[in-house]
């Protein structure tokens, strides 16, 4: 018999209910300090858990076990050992003990470290993340986990983003008590990222070397059908995509990810899932799970899930947008205006530290979605602009008004909406509107920031965001920590009107897909960091690395080996896609090229020799057209060769390397494409060494 959704849900994963059952009470509730309140975990704790965990995972099925951690790869990465332990008789036991549970001791020398350690330094270890429920898959019990190199430097994402979150935790908690609500204990940031992917069929991929190598296609003309109808986006989902959902949903559900909606997107073969939000660090566990959960499943389908940010030239690319929010261990959404938002002191409070931590670390928000893959989106009117704004709505940007002229706030936007058909229920209008051309979005009780890429980690972009508001919450409370209860109203109004005044430059609400709002944005002194190259230096501006050095998020050495890890993996990328689109070209397009031209003379020649003087004007038209088509592929191969070996040769300087690499290589690239693209649009289909783009997007 099948089970059911809520027997499903959690199966492989060791939870509250598990431990419960699982553990000695006292040992259960030590754990459980442990996780609410951060407190130190005690071997003898940690030696009954693993005791508890290895019964459970055997009794599901598991012989082995893994430490899995997140390092700078964009990736996460595991090494399996089994239970078993020798008895000396010829016999072995099942055994896993405290210590082998919370420390963990991989090789790291291979892993990306930015030069915080030698090839030869090879020591890293993994520590056990309590605050992060292990899980069963592959018949392996998975053990989320932070990783440090032998010295103590954070090798990882995980690692950061835990201190940020200690960070925001403690400021937040002050300024609460600050302002009277001392119930409070602790709060935790949440988050729930949507993900955006494509499907295509797995015969069709294993014929292009550009999505095996680079997960996006380098060349291909232009189906004769886009987006352009607008008939996709949440239309009834193919066969195929739905059994594919469905068997997705399940898995995730078994491993305790919450799936809610699914659904077409914009492009053809685009689709959407997004689940309930969770703890920030869970959600980035569960994130990255669900990147390869989707990719697993889709072989399943004989699919392939692609993650790149843009797979495909001239349709929409993919993004995944992080639903950032604060909660209070009371059960207070600190993001949530509640009915009268400008009576509201404490959101008021939340709400203009976030508008004053997105201003002053702007450039760092950049920096936290940078990469090769995800330049193609930014600005590309697929997608949020690359200028960093936050758009707020028409209430909270009247009532942020009324604050900072000292106005009384005349509530006109609640509407009762009344479309017209009687049968039809009425309900209140939303006093927000869902701008998806801003990159910052006030969406009711939390911010979307909708810059991310779909194959990054959401790491990044929340060890950001959980900074910067504690720095000015802790600025906030440095201010207020003084005031005399009965000033206190009187001192929270002067500093959130002093905060607008300085800090209303960052608010849009239009439309920020135009030039007009390039120019203004200019005009009120906004970055915009259009590329990789251009974002990455400010990682390591010195405002930036005292925020993170301040808050104990990085050590000065950390900052830099990421600014390096980063400019390499982006270098990196678009050398792996100059060799390969060099490699296609050579091998693959021009000799296409040379076999339609030799058909085309062949029948020009045959008609010729049936009837003397008949006309091969069409053939001789196609037979220059391609050939010179295949001369300008030549010249430009050539350049791209030579531009790709000088950008490389220049890699002792990461940033000019990726500048060149940038400035240089894509644009050769894009050359040879449009070539490439120009002659597949006059070869047969049969002819041509690919699937196209036709295929690709419409064959599932």
């Amino acid at each position: 018999m099948a089970q059911s959704i809520p027997e499903m849900y959690g199966s492989l994963v060791f939870n509250d209910k598990v431990m419960r059952s699982k553990l000695p009470k006292d040992m259960y509730k030590a754990l459980k300090k442990t996780i609410e309140n951060g407190t130190h975990l005690e071997l003898d704790v940690a030696n009954s858990v693993a005791v508890a965990m290895k019964e459970w995972a055997t009794e599901n099925g598991a012989t082995h076990y893994t430490h899995w951690f997140q390092p700078m790869t964009n990736v996460t990465a595991e090494k399996h050992d089994s239970f078993i332990s020798p008895t000396g008789d010829g016999q072995v036991i099942m055994d896993f003990s405290g210590k082998e549970l919370v420390k963990g001791e991989p090789d790291a020398s291979s892993f990306p470290s930015g030069g915080l350690r030698a090839t030869f330094e090879a020591r890293g270890y993994t520590a056990w993340d309590p605050t992060s429920p292990a899980f069963i898959k592959d018949k392996t019990l998975y053990i989320p986990t932070a990783f440090c190199s032998y010295s103590g430097e954070a090798l990882d994402k995980k690692t950061p983003l835990l201190r940020s979150m200690d960070e925001l935790n403690k400021e937040a908690v002050r300024i609460l008590h600050i302002l009277g609500n001392k119930e409070v204990r602790h709060i935790n940031t949440t988050v729930g990222p949507e993900q955006e992917y494509f499907l295509v069929d797995k015969d069709l991929y294993k014929k292009r070397k550009d999505l095996i190598f680079c997960g996006r296609t380098l060349l291909g003309a232009s189906a004769p059908k886009g987006q352009e109808m607008e008939d996709h986006y949440f239309g009834a989902l193919k066969p195929r995509v739905a059994a594919y959902m469905h068997d997705l949903d399940e898995e995730l559900w078994k491993l305790g990810i919450p799936a809610k909606t699914k659904h077409n997107e914009v492009a053809p073969a685009q689709h959407e899932l997004a689940p309930v939000f969770d703890t920030t660090n869970v959600a980035v566990d569960h994130n990255q799970l669900t990147m390869e959960i989707m990719k697993k499943v889709a072989d399943k389908h004989n699919m392939v899930c692609l993650l790149h940010e843009k797979p495909f030239e001239g349709i929409n690319g993919s993004g995944k947008h992080n639903n950032w929010s604060m909660s209070t261990d009371t059960g207070v959404n600190l993001l949530d205006p509640g009915k009268t938002p400008a009576e509201n002191t404490q959101f008021l409070v939340f709400l203009v530290a976030v508008i004053k931590a997105v201003d002053d670390y702007a450039d760092l928000l950049r920096v936290s979605v940078a990469s090769a893959g995800n330049d193609h989106r930014l600005g590309a009117n697929e997608a949020p602009p690359a200028i960093v704004s936050i758009f707020l709505g028409d209430e909270l940007t009247d009532i942020l008004k009324s604050i900072e002229n000292d106005t009384f706030f005349n509530n006109k936007h609640a509407v009762q909406m009344d479309i017209g058909a009687k049968v039809l229920p009425h309900f209140t209008k939303d006093t927000t509107d869902r701008n998806r051309t801003s990159p910052f979005a006030f969406t009711g009780n939390k911010f979307e920031f909708r810059m991310l890429g779909s194959a990054a980690s959401v790491a990044n972009p929340n060890i950001v965001l959980n900074t910067a508001v504690a720095e000015v919450l802790a600025e906030f409370s440095a201010a207020l920590k003084d005031v005399p209860e009965e000033e206190m109203e009187s001192a929270v109004h002067a500093l959130l009107k002093k905060t607008i005044e300085e800090h209303k430059r960052i608010i849009f609400n239009g439309n920020g897909y135009t030039d007009e709002w390039v120019e203004e944005a200019e005009k009120r002194g906004l970055y915009n960091l259009k590329t990789t190259p251009d974002a990455l230096p400010h990682f390591i501006a010195e405002k930036n690395i005292e925020l993170f050095t301040k808050h104990g998020i990085f050590t000065k050495e950390e900052l830099f080996s990421r600014y390096e890890i980063w400019l390499e993996n982006y270098y990196k990328t678009i050398n792996i896609e100059s060799n390969t689109l060099a490699e296609m070209i050579q091998k693959q397009v021009i000799p296409s090229v040379y076999t339609y031209v030799e058909k085309l003379a062949d029948t020009a020649a045959a008609k010729k020799s049936v009837v003397a003087d008949v006309s091969v004007a069409s053939e001789v038209a196609l037979i220059s057209k391609l050939s010179t088509l295949a001369d300008t592929m030549a010249t430009d191969l050539e350049t791209l060769k030579a531009d790709t070996a000088k950008a490389l040769a220049s890699s002792d300087d990461v940033l000019a390397c990726s500048k060149a690499y940038q400035g240089t290589v894509l644009e050769d690239m894009e050359a040879l494409r449009k070539s490439a693209d120009e002659a597949e649009a006059l070869i047969p289909d049969e002819l041509l060494p690919y699937p196209t783009y036709d295929e690709l997007l419409f064959s599932i």
